[in-house]
């Protein structure tokens, strides 16, 4: 056989892993099942435990009241905030009542984001009354196509707060408005990229209810300096955000809206929430924090007691962090919180207590609640438009809401160019990054097997990558080589896994069915080339499979899939982040094996692993070369790092790495990534820094 140049050999020997071998067995997850559930559970804890830990004094509070605030914008898509434009607010009909008016209102809360709601006005006022924003939970009225908006669906809710003297506000959701928007991008849609641009739906149900209030603020009927927020489970989460940013609510009742980390992740609550109920967590909040931020203006938590979707447990563990903040403001009357018996529902039993709280905190009165709440109209008298507006931005607000990145300059010398790489790889460690352990721990690397095959060594090391996180690592080499010369580490996804047993089972099946179970039909060929590349040089090749891939692999039910992803974004991470974690820990342990500690490494991956390798390299040092294969052209794509795509996207990344180490992008058009390779250039950066070559199909 003959061999080409061997580091070229070396790295396609790396990446072979062209496809998945059609008759792939069926994996056993329960290893990753378990080490997963281990996982969630300490990192739920860690969160959950360092949530408000630091608030011993009220001056404690009030000194990072501040700052709290900042980064809830933040995680909201709010930040920068966005401008207070004209709302160009229209009543386009009235319906009326014995003892209401009901206006049909529309307003923009910006520029083509419109927001439907029914404005319920008391008859009879003497001067302004106290005013409601009533937040829609996700109650569809739909009807031939036609979308009436929740609004009509929580009606009673407007009609009864207006017989009691109260002028409400009642204005649809994103998702279940007239305008259909979408509040299940990462839930149902594969929009992954929410997590990557720093995008949930939850920000723009907050922007909506604040220019609410910008409105009511507008309306001569209303008494400006006593304003209500309340609603009831999206409704409920959306109070919590609006109640939290904005100071004008004066009392809140968030009602089945809200609960803690534990039950959402270790209980596995989140399935039941689409993504407009959170946050993106970069700052690793647990919800209790976001209660606080109310304090110490009158706040009712309401809720059921078998609620499960809320449930009890969680509801007063939060209940018991939030009075410790009222009781350093000694607000202690100013936090209630009221249980009643029964499900997800809209009680009656809920409802009283919610009026009870808004006539002591916004009249100042506590008569005997005698009336009911009850649906009085039909959906298509509270329509608002006639026509949906051409102009609408609500179906695809997530392509804008938030801010990506401004386009990248091109730096004309080095020290523009270091400032900034240096804002970059800061900005990555602060808003991409903040989950990696702030401690890395003992990696404990011990040697799990060696076995040697017609002159292949594998030998299989265990490391932990974080103390629930054990992984398995492993090195094939020459027999009898004790200090290669270059070592070559690949990162596997799961195709890369099975391609990567395939080319191994001709020697050393027994080993890997100890790890893997049922093997795939064996490559022989593969191992071949592969004996011959090592008995020709003194290479070493290592081989990861990162948490999720592999011995680890997970539950691989796409809807189960799903919603692990979701948990780790509610903790403040994603599974690619944390992959790149695995990455580096790999890498550590790797200079840590006797004899390796000076050997040149170099990354290899494939698709959004090549991704994976390629942050890798950002952040260990002294990487040689970095050889992507279908490295996706942007995060749009993938991989998934938290709030990436407000730094920088997968061109400048690739600029970062290249100044370091040698960088080659192996694609089948040579086209796509010019603002790297003018960088080299223009900087002078030594030798081929920065290459892009045609992908050799099939890989080794």
């Amino acid at each position: 056989m003959k061999l080409r140049p061997i580091l070229s050999l070396a790295v396609l020997l790396a990446v072979a892993t062209a496809g998945l071998a059609a008759d792939a067995p069926a994996r056993d997850t329960k290893r990753g099942d378990q080490m997963l559930a281990d996982y969630f559970r300490t990192e739920t804890a860690a969160v959950a435990n360092s949530s408000l830990a630091e608030i011993k004094t009220l001056e404690d509070w009030t000194s990072r009241r501040e700052t709290y605030r900042k980064q809830l914008q933040e995680m909201l898509g709010l930040s920068p905030m966005p401008e207070r434009t004209p709302l160009q607010a229209h009543t386009t009909g009235k319906v009326d009542s014995a003892d209401f008016t009901v206006e049909k209102v529309e307003f923009q809360s910006r520029p083509g984001l419109y927001v439907t709601g029914n404005l319920y006005i008391p008859k009879g006022l003497t001067k302004p009354a106290p005013a409601v924003l009533y937040v829609c939970g996700h109650g569809n009225v739909k009807e031939n196509g036609v979308s009436y908006g929740a609004k009509t669906f929580y009606q009673h809710w407007g009609s009864w707060l207006a017989s009691n003297g109260y002028v409400a506000f009642l204005i649809d959701t994103l998702q279940l408005g007239e305008i259909e928007g979408l509040h299940h991008g990462t839930y149902r849609e594969n929009m992954w990229w929410w997590n990557s641009r720093g995008y949930t739906p939850a920000g723009v149900e907050a922007w909506n209810g604040m220019r609410a209030l910008d409105y009511l603020q507008s309306r001569k009927e209303v008494d400006k300096e006593r304003l209500g927020v309340t609603g009831r489970s999206g409704g409920g989460a959306y109070s919590w955000w609006i109640a939290a940013l904005d100071e004008r609510v004066k009392a809140a009742i968030p009602t089945a809206g809200i609960t803690d980390l534990e039950n959402h992740i270790v209980d596995g609550v989140i399935e039941g929430h689409c993504d407009c109920m959170f946050p993106v967590n970069t700052y690793r909040w647990d919800f209790p924090q976001v209660a606080a931020m109310v304090a110490p203006r009158a706040l009712l938590i309401a809720n059921s007691d078998k609620d499960p979707i809320f449930p009890l447990e969680g509801v007063m563990r939060l209940h018991s962090k939030v009075r410790n903040i009222y009781r350093l403001y000694n607000a202690g009357d100013k936090l209630g919180i009221t249980i009643t018996e029964g499900a997800h529902k809209d009680t009656q039993e809920l409802q009283v207590p919610t009026l009870h709280w808004l006539n002591r905190y916004l009249k100042g009165e506590d008569p005997a609640i005698e009336n009911v709440a009850t649906k009085m109209f039909k959906p298509e008298q509270l329509k608002v438009f006639t026509t949906l507006p051409t102009d609408e931005k609500n179906t695809k607000i997530y392509e804008t809401f938030v801010p990506a990145a401004e386009e990248a300059p091109m730096p004309l010398t080095q020290a523009r160019w270091n400032g900034l790489r240096d804002r970059w790889l800061a900005d990555l460690r602060e808003k991409s990054f903040r989950g990696w352990p702030l401690e890395a721990g003992a990696l404990d690397v011990k040697k799990a097997y060696s076995a040697q095959k017609q002159g292949v060594q594998l030998t299989a090391y265990d490391f932990n990558s974080q103390s629930q996180v054990p992984l398995r690592l492993y090195v094939v080499s020459r027999i009898g080589s004790e200090k290669p010369e270059a070592l070559t580490l690949s990162v596997l996804d799961d195709e890369a896994w099975m391609k990567w047993l395939s080319g191994l089972r001709t020697g050393f099946e027994e080993e890997l069915k100890r790890d893997a179970g049922d093997l795939p039909a064996a490559d022989d060929q593969t191992f071949l080339e592969r004996q011959n590349i090592l008995r020709s040089s003194n290479v070493a090749f290592a081989y990861l499979a990162p948490r999720g891939v592999g011995p680890t692999a997970w539950n691989q039910d796409a809807k189960k899939q799903t919603q692990i992803r979701r948990r780790f974004a509610l903790l403040g991470q994603t599974v690619d982040g944390m992959r790149v974690w695995d990455t580096r820990r790999a890498i550590q342990a790797l200079r840590g094996l006797k004899g390796y500690a000076a050997v040149p490494v170099s990354l290899v991956g494939q698709r959004d692993m090549a991704g994976v390798a390629l942050y890798a390299a950002l952040f260990e040092p002294n990487i040689t070369a970095v050889d992507l294969y279908q490295l996706p052209h942007s995060h749009m794509e993938g991989p998934e790092f938290l709030n990436v795509l407000k730094v920088l996207d997968l061109p400048q990344t690739l600029a970062i790495a290249a100044e370091r180490t040698e960088v080659r992008v192996y694609q089948k058009e040579r086209t796509g990534w010019e603002y790297p390779a003018e960088i080299a250039f223009k900087l002078g950066w030594k030798g081929q820094q920065f290459q892009i070559k045609s992908l050799q199909t099939p890989p080794l």
